[in-house]
């Protein structure tokens, strides 16, 4: 909780540094960055803040964890330059993408409750060299996707499959994990997502080392996406008080 100031309260940086745990040179390098308004000074050249100063370092500290050190900054910066509307447009533009970044989610765990166990591969010298071994090849799984081979291919130098090479005949070979991340894609581009965008999800499917412990990602990634809506909010009520100050002190 902040100090209960009077408006017209003279402050020192130490004023300001103590009330969050910081150091005056940072309060001092906040002012300098336009993060905080420009303070008066006494004419020994000290700097003398007040109560205004002290709600925008409040409100730049609660706009961090929702918006981040960047755009958290070009807020105060656009508040304290009278341009509120670039404020706010820069507010509206956090809140996208936080929309975006749930709706991929959503898109990511739909595809994975779409999955499901790949079908025994039709039949044909290829399908039985493939089930002997448990792997799969272009043709069968391109037809158990409904694709053609020449997609497959396209994933495949997108990064998004990565097969082996049998090495007598050269086929691309498509194992378990191969398999899976095939059908993953498939499910997010019938979602409409690009390419560029579910390679990385495909990582994170590798890097977990399947759809299971991928689990524990999403429902870390769900708190995560909360975490941010929630600081949002506070970040939100904070800039609310302080634009209602620089209003107050426009019109004074």
């Amino acid at each position: 909780m902040g100090r209960n100031l009077q408006s017209g309260e003279r402050l020192r940086p130490v004023d300001l540094a103590r009330e969050h745990g910081l150091s005056t040179q940072a309060v001092r390098n906040y002012e300098e960055s336009g993060i905080l308004p420009a303070a008066p000074r006494t004419p020994h050249g000290y700097r003398t803040y007040t109560s205004l100063h002290a709600q925008a370092l409040r409100t730049f500290l609660a706009l961090l964890p929702g918006h981040g050190h960047q755009t958290a900054t070009s807020i105060m910066q656009a508040v304290n330059q009278g341009a509120i509307e670039e404020a706010l447009h820069l507010v509206d533009d956090s809140h996208a993408r936080l929309l975006d970044d749930r709706r991929t989610l959503q898109a990511v765990e739909s595809a994975l409750r779409d999955l499901e166990p790949p079908a025994a591969p039709a039949s044909g010298y290829e399908s039985r060299s493939a089930s002997e071994s448990g792997h799969t090849f272009i043709g069968p799984l391109a037809a158990q996707l409904g694709i053609r081979p020449a997609t497959l291919r396209a994933w495949e130098g997108a990064g998004l499959v990565r097969p082996d090479r049998d090495p007598r005949t050269g086929y691309r070979v498509y194992d378990d994990a191969a398999v899976r991340d095939a059908r993953l894609a498939h499910q997010l581009r019938r979602g409409g997502y690009p390419l560029e965008r579910i390679a990385p999800l495909i990582a994170q499917v590798r890097a977990a080392g399947g759809l299971e412990p991928l689990k524990a990602t999403l429902r870390d990634w769900h708190g995560r996406l909360s975490a941010r809506g929630r600081a949002m909010l506070s970040g939100a009520a904070e800039l609310d008080t302080y634009l209602g100050r620089v209003d107050r002190r426009s019109s004074s």
